[in-house]
């Protein structure tokens, strides 16, 4: 298969992760200690890859200050955008209970909804198509990280759009039009950067992994710890201790 397509194809099925775990919050009334303890193990995941996929493999191959640079520029315009979709009702998007703006109490919300839920995906997405530019295959360890951080995301959003009284074509239009887009980001991840330079793929790869630090602390994590509190830490270092695994014997 052409790495073009092994791009696609990758972040089309990590992005289907978000997906299942909507048509599993939709279909069932998932228990919220549940979504709690599945949210905190994906960010223990996330974490662990950020870490040993993402930012050593990027001072390895381009050097610390692209990486550095990278990692700060990708928090710093996380942070900003998420900022703005906050102000316009997608601050809790990713809770499973009722914080979540009805749209007759905040006109737009659902918009703002569905562009943070694609925030949040993408950055995840292009580094599966940068992995195939670096290492000339998908990282097992980065696409395991991705996925099962996905599920419990689809899980307590759409739990708390259900809340908001959002209908299914709203739900499914959202989580399967961002599935589709992490394919296409993961695709314009391998084609962009085929061809560049150590320092650009390491400053981009950096920019995905600050943006997804910021993305755990500031959507994921909140709502682990809500129902989890003092377990949220432990639930995340097996998580952590999981993606490291796979990490070394994968590689």
């Amino acid at each position: 298969m052409p790495m073009w397509a092994q791009a696609l194809l990758w972040g089309t099925l990590a992005g289907g992760a978000l997906v299942l775990g909507s048509g599993l919050s939709w279909k069932w009334n998932i228990p919220a200690k549940l979504v709690s303890s599945i949210m905190a193990f994906g960010a223990g995941v996330l974490i662990s890859a950020l870490a040993f996929e993402l930012v050593d493999e990027a001072v390895q191959g381009g050097g610390l200050w692209p990486t550095v640079l990278g990692f700060l520029a990708g928090a710093v315009v996380y942070v900003g955008a998420n900022v703005l979709l906050a102000r316009s009702g997608a601050k809790h998007r990713k809770r499973s209970k009722d914080q979540q703006p009805s749209e007759t109490e905040d006109p737009g919300s659902g918009t703002a909804i569905a562009v943070g839920a694609l925030l949040d995906g993408i950055p995840e997405s292009v580094v599966l198509g940068l992995g195939l530019v670096t290492a000339g295959t998908v990282s097992p360890a980065m696409l395991a990280a991705v996925f099962i951080s996905n599920v419990p995301e689809g899980l307590s959003s759409t739990a708390g759009m259900k809340k908001a009284g959002r209908g299914p074509k709203y739900v499914f239009g959202v989580w399967g039009g961002i599935a589709l887009l992490c394919g296409l980001a993961s695709l314009i991840g391998y084609t962009a950067l085929e061809t560049a330079p150590d320092s650009v793929v390491a400053f981009i790869t950096a920019v995905a992994a600050g943006g997804i630090l910021a993305m755990l602390a500031d959507t994921m994590i909140p709502e682990a710890f809500e129902e989890h509190h003092n377990l949220t830490g432990l639930v995340a270092a097996v998580g952590f201790l999981s993606a490291f695994t796979i990490h070394h014997v994968g590689g």
